[in-house]
């Protein structure tokens, strides 16, 4: 599923996505894990890049810490 929102995204007009990134959210089919995304809806990136997810179909926010290796329910 790709992420949609309501709202506009505030991206810096230099932004760039790295070449060769990495999957840190979902990425493991639609599902109801830790792991899985079912719908997500919203993304946030905060000041100390921790990624929070709407998962809009299984009813949670889902956070990401920078470094993390999996995410947690918030």
């Amino acid at each position: 599923y790709p992420l949609r929102s309501p709202s506009s995204t505030n991206l810096h007009p230099n932004a760039r996505w790295q070449q060769n990134g990495i999957t840190v959210a979902g990425g493991n089919r639609q599902g109801n894990g830790i792991n899985q995304l079912s719908n997500p809806w919203g993304l946030y990136v905060d000041d100390d890049q921790t990624i929070y997810v709407a998962d809009r179909t299984n009813h949670r926010i889902v956070e990401w810490k920078r470094g993390a290796t999996s995410g947690q329910v918030v």
